[in-house]
């Protein structure tokens, strides 16, 4: 294993400590039972303690003082730096994804964002394409950005049952059957040849590939180690973050001299591309780490394994039965900490959909702007989002050392939404200068900076988010991408649909500063969080799932 470093079995014994609930005894980077057997687990955790090394009540015990010789026991693993204690702690089985090598886990992080790139993009390519398909259709862009908000609105719910089949049936069956039929209803946008046909296959095609972007944070969780998670949860959320900016920024040059389908087919070209990603390298991540490598089902053949089948024939057993797979996603919503920090991320998230799906309807009329004009103009958030990425590839390691160099090897999640008090300014002052730059008739410089700065801010927001619900509840990490995801969606669907008539009623300058102000509230909920968030779940107690 490239990124493990077992402990010196001759090192001096681990220096404990008392658990605050049981009587079990804890150490910095191991457990003892009453026997004195070090690296042996004699102890009432229940399967998900067990899974994933993490209480309510402590956090994670992240570093060991192997110096000191306090922290060293028999058997556990460190990284390559020799303090960092490896959560979950990998077992000897050369199957378990956590030992996959570096090559194979970031092909496998980089198919799942590619996947997670395609619902926004699909998405977006439309808020370009409204314009030509109004014209064909004598119809105005409003009424066409009806499709745009259907398929918003079924990314969301797309994702909380791709999820759900994920703790059934395995995760990779359920990449496949989505982004198959991803890749039949990008078809299907592209061949449609009535408005009516184009917002089913626009519908459909938001509920199936919403599957990655809902379901990323289950392959993070399942192939890397805890102290690496923030990093990749970066460069998966660039994907997403970016995607809704460079779908109409490519579409508004192919439609400048292409009709309106051009850009769905090539929508569709790359769905065939994550496809035949997924057929060909992408592999099963769930390991059942409360049994041993001898008891492992087998995955059968690779055909079996992408499909499915043996779990649907009764020859595997699944996951979870069905029942549980649902009451997971649902019981989520029973945790506090989970349902403020979605809220939160509705009302910052919202009006990033609303600004993309409307403004070729805002700048066209103000600016003069042509396709090529318009699809230049997206190259501003794009920027963003690659310097949101590079920001918080150091950010949120850097927040998460100084708290744990100041708590003697301890963490807790609430730190990981620290940055947020980076990020918010950002999201307001961007918000309310593009209010300010539509109604004045600013330069376009000024409104594309000012749109920047509101997608810098969100990406950052987005990463503090999703890394804070998943240390949270760890065994839960497709659940609370599930439902941030949704919560995303939810938000975007509904302002879409009155975003152009709220700047017409009320002005620009009220209407986006109003949106700056909602986004203010969403911060109050963040500080409760920071303040409250650890009362809140030991208070609401661990989800106690099987398995993750």
């Amino acid at each position: 294993m490239s990124d493990v470093k077992p402990i010196d079995p001759a090192a001096p014994g681990p220096e404990l400590e008392a658990s605050p609930n049981t009587d079990e005894k804890r150490v910095h980077g191991g457990e003892e039972d009453d026997s004195g057997d070090v690296g042996k687990e004699h102890t009432t955790k229940n399967d998900s303690e067990w899974l994933h090394e993490f209480r309510e009540n402590e956090g994670y015990i992240i570093e060991v003082d192997s110096e000191s010789g306090n922290a060293a026991a028999t058997g556990v693993k460190l990284a390559k730096d020799g303090h960092t204690r490896l959560i979950p702690q990998p077992s000897d089985d050369p199957s378990d994804p956590l030992n996959w090598s570096w090559n194979k886990k970031h092909l496998t992080l980089f198919i799942v964002s590619l996947c997670g790139f395609l619902p926004d993009y699909g998405s977006a390519v439309g808020a370009v394409t409204l314009l030509p398909q109004a014209v064909e259709w004598n119809m105005t862009p409003d009424e066409v950005n009806h499709s745009q908000a259907g398929n918003v609105f079924m990314i969301g719910a797309g994702g909380v049952f791709a999820v759900a089949f994920s703790a059934w049936i395995g995760r990779l069956p359920v990449a496949f059957w989505w982004v198959l039929l991803s890749t039949a209803t990008a078809a299907w946008c592209a061949g449609a040849v009535t408005f009516e046909s184009f917002m089913a296959a626009r519908i459909l095609n938001g509920f199936f590939a919403a599957v990655m972007q809902a379901g990323g944070l289950i392959t993070i969780q399942d192939i890397f180690f805890f102290h690496e998670r923030a990093r990749k949860i970066n460069i998966w959320a660039s994907f997403f973050i970016m995607s809704p900016y460079l779908g109409p920024l490519l579409a508004a040059f192919m439609i400048e001299t292409q009709r309106w389908p051009v850009p769905f087919w090539v929508f569709f070209a790359i769905n065939v591309l994550a496809l035949a990603l997924i057929v060909f390298f992408l592999s099963e991540t769930y390991y059942n780490r409360g049994i041993p490598a001898n008891e492992q089902e087998p995955h059968g053949n690779r055909i079996s394994q992408l499909t499915g089948a043996a779990v649907i024939m009764g020859k595997r057993r699944p996951i979870n039965s069905f029942g549980q797979a649902w009451w997971r996603t649902a019981s989520v919503l029973l945790k506090p900490a989970v349902v403020l920090a979605c809220f939160s991320y509705i009302l910052f998230f919202a009006f990033a959909v609303g600004i993309n799906t409307t403004l070729a309807i805002f700048v066209t009329p103000l600016y003069g702007f042509g396709p090529r004009q318009v699809g230049f103009f997206y190259f501003t958030p794009i920027v963003a989002t690659a310097l949101g990425e590079i920001m918080g590839h150091w950010l949120h390691d850097a927040l998460a050392r100084r708290y744990i160099r100041k708590h003697k090897g301890h963490f807790e999640p609430e730190v990981r939404l620290q940055a947020t008090f980076l990020s918010t300014p950002f999201i307001i002052v961007g918000l309310v200068l593009i209010g300010q730059c539509l109604e004045n008739g600013w330069h376009y410089m000024a409104t594309a900076v000012s749109w920047g700065l509101y997608v810098f801010g969100l990406m950052i927001t987005t990463v503090a988010l999703s890394s804070y619900v998943l240390d949270s509840y760890p065994e839960a990490s497709g659940e609370v991408s599930a439902w941030l995801n949704a919560s995303r969606t939810i938000g975007g669907f509904i302002i879409s649909y009155f975003q152009v008539t709220w700047a017409e009623n009320q002005g620009t300058k009220v209407s986006f500063g109003i949106q700056g102000a909602i986004c203010g509230v969403s911060f109050l909920f963040i500080l409760v969080l920071l303040k409250w968030g650890k009362q809140m779940r030991v208070w609401a107690g661990p989800l106690n799932f099987a398995t993750t």
